[in-house]
């Protein structure tokens, strides 16, 4: 079942006997989204899983990435009801954006400000992030909402916020799924050569090289090195505390996060260290 607008929405949530799982998606579906999907429904337990489909315009830094990101919603439908989900929301820019109403300002989290990783590369990004994604809560009012790990800074900023907001929303995450060689699944991929495909493999073999290194400071130095030698450019290659996404603290868990530019595709990576 697709549902179109708002109307058809809250009349589907009204039908409903509990408060639904929800997870949210900008489309072009691909197996990682599915594995979002299934974690869900088994979440679920019969209750209702809603899986929204939304090229959100506010969290695009560039206007020629938002204008070519995919958008195969039938396809993207068919997914959906192959992984279990009940129904997809697609709205319109209008129905998540009414023109005209007055929408509450919602404060950013430190996760979206202080990090100096995607807030610093991509100025106004979880402004958008957080802007759509409060909105979307407030429409489908789950229960629980799963989050991929891939977008390791986005999942703690969304944390983050809800508890904020004093949400009664569960965050759940979601790990990454990849390709038999390592490459994480993004949307993105489809842009990338044969030739950038075989490179961008090196970015999840220097995160679990990184694992290996006890010392950060080294690990770090050699991530930049492994990828610059690879022809790959990376953003950052940097060990943070996995929550806060401040400086290491011993005894609390650790992140390595990369974002780099293989060809013309920016792509982003995490693994625990």
């Amino acid at each position: 079942m697709i549902l179109y607008n708002n109307t058809q929405l809250a009349a589907y949530r009204r039908g409903l006997a509990a408060p639904p799982v929800f997870v949210p998606t900008m489309g072009a579906l691909h197996t990682g989204h599915e594995s979002l999907i299934e974690q869900a429904v088994r979440l679920a337990q019969g209750r209702a899983v809603i899986v929204s489909v939304f090229v959100n315009p506010t969290q695009f830094n560039e206007r020629a990435d938002f204008d070519r990101y995919p958008r195969p919603l039938l396809a993207d439908a068919a997914t959906c009801r192959r992984a279990g989900a009940t129904a997809v929301y697609a709205p319109s820019v209008e129905d998540v954006y009414p023109p005209g109403a007055t929408e509450p300002v919602t404060p950013l989290p430190p996760a979206a400000t202080e990090p100096g990783l995607e807030d610093r590369l991509r100025p106004g990004h979880f402004a958008g992030v957080v802007r759509v994604v409060r909105r979307l809560f407030e429409l489908v009012e789950p229960q629980q909402a799963v989050f991929g790990e891939k977008d390791w800074q986005q999942l703690q900023v969304i944390r983050q916020m809800t508890a904020a907001l004093g949400m009664p929303i569960e965050i759940v995450p979601g790990p990454t799924i990849r390709e038999p060689e390592g490459l994480a699944l993004s949307s993105r991929n489809v842009f990338l050569t044969p030739a950038d495909r075989a490179t961008a493999v090196t970015i999840s073999r220097v995160l679990r090289e990184a694992a290996t290194q006890r010392d950060s400071s080294i690990a770090q130095a050699k991530m930049q090195e492994r990828l610059c030698s690879a022809g790959i450019t990376p953003e950052y290659a940097v060990i943070r505390d996995a929550h806060t996404l401040g400086p290491i603290i011993p005894g609390n868990p650790a992140r390595a996060l990369i974002a780099a530019r293989v060809g013309s595709v920016r792509l982003i990576d995490n693994m625990p260290w």
